[in-house]
């Protein structure tokens, strides 16, 4: 339990060290290590779970808008399980592409990568708190720019190949994640076009 709490401000101040240890850990030490984006991502969900129904936000100088409590309870549970069902198929998919670089790897390796790799997100989620869009929108951004950062740092270090290889095998995983974010927004669409819409208090 006390790698949860240290791991996350160890990928915030010393990336490097850290990776070292997933490069160092064998397929027991990954394992244990699973367990780390399980417990994480509960932060963000609960944050924003409070701020979207207790708090609520507000849209230019218009009132406070708030979700009923059932439908954000809705809404990050299944913004929960999309979270981490994305990160075995970007592990996955890392895995599948590391012998095109030469890469050691493993599919463990791969989920435990991308499940350090979102850190900050998880991190930046809990201002979800205090909903306050331009805030939220901008930690977002600084959060999504150190998790590509950590991935570009991670994989040479975690799969123990060159700088040159490792940038263009996380441009790779880059591109994947994309398509990823754009597969889970288009099912978004289609879940509100069923009627799954957010509804909001009176």
């Amino acid at each position: 339990m006390s790698a949860i709490i240290s791991n996350p401000l160890g990928f915030l101040f010393s990336p490097r060290k850290q990776w070292r240890m997933v490069a160092d850990a064998g397929d027991e030490g990954l394992a244990a290590k699973l367990l780390y984006p399980i417990i994480l991502a509960i932060g963000p969900c609960v944050a924003w779970y409070y701020g979207a129904s207790q708090v609520g936000w507000t849209v230019g100088d218009g009132e406070v808008v708030r979700l009923t409590q059932a439908s954000a309870l809705q809404i990050v549970i299944a913004f929960y399980f999309a979270m981490l069902g994305s990160l075995p198929v970007i592990g996955y998919v890392a895995h599948w592409m590391s012998a095109t670089y030469g890469a050691s790897s493993s599919v463990l390796k791969g989920i435990v990568l991308s499940g350090y790799t979102a850190t900050p997100l998880f991190i930046a989620g809990l201002c979800g708190f205090f909903p306050l869009f331009w805030f939220d929108l901008t930690l977002g951004i600084l959060a999504l720019g150190w998790s590509v950062y950590l991935l570009y740092l991670g994989i040479p270090l975690a799969m123990g190949i060159p700088e040159e290889r490792g940038f263009l095998y996380a441009s790779a995983v880059v591109a994947i994640c994309m398509v990823i974010f754009m597969a889970l927004m288009g099912a978004v669409v289609i879940l509100w076009d069923m009627g799954m819409t957010p509804v909001f208090t009176d």
